[in-house]
């Protein structure tokens, strides 16, 4: 009987093996495939983290804040072509006054289209903004990281029908 048992034993174990790998080997590559994107995630997240400061810097110096006294504010006027004459002034885009002021270039737009005005601290922004000149709004575009306006170089010909105007 001894031969029996042995070859019973050994056909059973070899099933059980075979069929411990057909559940193992599938799942060993799913493991090594979540390690693989746990250290992908991993470095991503360090990545960041080496970022963070600079980027909370930035953050913070992005938004330098223009105010003006309650009373001025109160007295103020404002008009779409009086906001568009001050970014005239200025030599400003809209995207770089809305940086200056905190807000998107849409609500510029808005407020030169006349879709809608400036409220609150806008507006005591747009007062206290009416006070500067080029130098200083290029100074504070310089310090919250806004790239200044890029200049178109006029052709001959623009230039020709220039001087024929004067």
């Amino acid at each position: 009987m001894g031969k029996v048992e042995e070859a019973l034993r050994a056909n059973t174990l070899r099933l059980v093996r075979r069929e411990i790998r057909s559940t193992v080997v599938p799942l060993s590559r799913d493991v090594r495939e979540l390690k693989r994107a746990v250290s992908q995630l991993r470095k991503a997240v360090a990545a960041l983290e080496r970022g963070a400061p600079r980027r909370a810097e930035q953050r913070g110096a992005a938004a330098p804040r223009l105010e003006a006294p309650e009373e001025e504010v109160r007295k103020a006027r404002f008009s779409p072509a009086l906001i568009s004459k001050l970014r005239a002034r200025l030599d400003l885009t809209q995207a770089q006054v809305a940086a200056l002021l905190g807000v998107t270039g849409a609500a510029v737009a808005q407020w030169e289209g006349g879709q809608s005005s400036p409220r609150g601290s806008n507006r005591a922004a747009l007062v206290a903004l009416r006070k500067l000149g080029r130098r200083e709004v290029t100074r504070l575009l310089a310090r919250s990281g806004v790239p200044p306006r890029k200049r178109r170089v006029p052709t001959k010909k623009a230039r020709k029908r220039a001087r024929k105007k004067r």
